[in-house]
């Protein structure tokens, strides 16, 4: 999945950062979302995308980043709402769930989609003063 999504980005004319993995063996899911959302967090990186069984895991590393916003999506629906909504910055996949299915379609619905502001900003302001309070 990841070097299809790779691709897919590339040919949209978005720099790739591949930080891992790059083999088959069992790793920590942790390390790896901590390596993507260091980068968003202090905005060497305007995004990013992580992939692990469910996304569950990767999701609950990546949202302990100050600044950083992510969201566990397996469809399009949930890609455009969690930007719409949320300012989502980091996507978690699901690869054990989205199986053979082509993500494509989903994180371009996830790029191209705009914040909307208005209440959701206040909502997000919200969420900022809870991760500055921990």
């Amino acid at each position: 999945m990841k070097a299809k999504l790779i691709a897919a980005l590339q040919s949209h004319g978005h720099e790739v950062q591949d930080l891992g993995t790059h083999g088959d063996q069992s790793v920590d899911y942790p390390d790896y979302a901590s390596s993507v959302c260091e980068q968003v967090a202090s905005g060497q990186a305007d995004r990013g995308i992580l992939i692990c069984g469910t996304g569950i895991g990767m999701a609950i590393a990546a949202n302990k980043f100050n600044g950083v916003r992510a969201a566990n999506c397996y469809d399009e629906v949930m890609a455009e709402m969690c930007r719409r909504h949320n300012n989502v910055n980091v996507l978690c996949l699901p690869g054990d769930l989205i199986g053979e299915r082509p993500v494509d379609d989903l994180v371009q619905v996830w790029l191209t989609t705009e914040f909307e502001a208005g209440r959701h900003e206040r909502r997000i302001a919200k969420i900022s003063e809870i991760e500055q309070q921990s």
